[in-house]
């Protein structure tokens, strides 16, 4: 029995749990997904070196799952272009039964490999790609279907699986194990092994854009301000970075859309918006770079 599957022994009376002692044993077991992901974090580093130049040369991010596993990718997947301006079109979640699938349950849909297959070759991915492939069991067949396709055409293949030894991790270029044993609730993976997939997939991605200069110290600089918060983000950004009064970061960022990089490097460099924009150029869009 997986992993994952199996019940968990020293709970084996948790419906009869008063509440307070149900709801402590269940955050509590949270701490096993921070373990799981400490544990992998080799594989994870190793992963996002990987995935940096294929990135750098115009490749996609494509994110490939099922059920939670699947729902997880399409988070990170969509929280990318807010949060690093990263293009939609280069953010891709394949989810098994389709967009719906987010919503309810498609019945059968994590159990069809070749449409997995399908899914992945209907994307157009190729060679420059890098293909996330998350499933807690690691055998789920419409991510292992994508798993083959995405190695014959050539794409970089990362495996994110719950159980050691899961062909989504071994048969992936880089398998990424988040060993979170079993669940509270026996086979509910939606607990500590979905945190653990959030967290490995939020801190891949996060790595990886840090690594493309989507940041400036530990500042987000690289945001789009879609939204009044956002926009009053970009002006305190601005104004940490930088010294300048309020008034003078907001006047150039209205510049400049609002992008806070840009506004930066003007504020610093005291320069033109479109100098800044072209010393940022030259810099492949580092900030440190750009005004050294």
């Amino acid at each position: 029995m997986l992993k994952t599957e199996t019940p968990a022994g020293d709970h084996a009376s948790l419906d009869q749990y008063p509440t307070a002692e149900l709801v402590n044993v269940l955050v509590d077991d949270q701490l096993g997904a921070v373990n799981a992901v400490r544990a992998a974090a080799p594989a994870i580093a190793a992963a996002v070196g990987a995935a940096l130049p294929r990135v750098q040369a115009g490749g996609r991010l494509v994110y490939v799952g099922a059920g939670t596993s699947g729902r997880l990718g399409v988070l990170d997947s969509v929280e990318l272009y807010p949060t690093f301006s990263w293009p939609h079109e280069r953010a891709l979640a394949l989810l098994a039964g389709g967009q719906d699938a987010m919503f309810v349950a498609v019945e059968g849909a994590e159990d069809d490999f070749a449409q997995g297959a399908a899914d992945l070759k209907g994307a157009g991915v190729d060679a420059h790609d890098v293909v996330l492939l998350v499933a807690a069991s690691g055998h789920t067949p419409y991510v292992l279907g994508a798993l083959g396709a995405a190695r014959e055409i050539g794409a970089l293949t990362i495996g994110f699986a719950n159980n050691p030894g899961a062909p989504v991790a071994t048969d992936a270029e880089i398998g990424i194990t988040l060993d979170t044993g079993p669940e509270v609730i026996s086979g509910s993976t939606r607990l500590k092994a979905g945190t653990s997939q959030k967290i490995a997939l939020n801190t891949f991605s996060s790595a990886l854009m840090v690594r493309l200069n989507k940041v400036y110290g530990n500042l987000m600089v690289d945001l789009k301000a879609t939204n009044a918060k956002l926009v009053r983000r970009a002006i305190r950004l601005t104004v940490f970075a930088t010294g300048a009064e309020e008034a003078a970061a907001q006047a150039v960022l209205e510049q400049c859309g609002y992008h806070v990089k840009t506004a930066v490097v003007a504020l610093a460099k005291q320069t033109s918006v479109e100098q800044a924009q072209a010393l940022l150029e030259a810099a492949h869009g580092s900030v440190r770079d750009a005004i050294a």
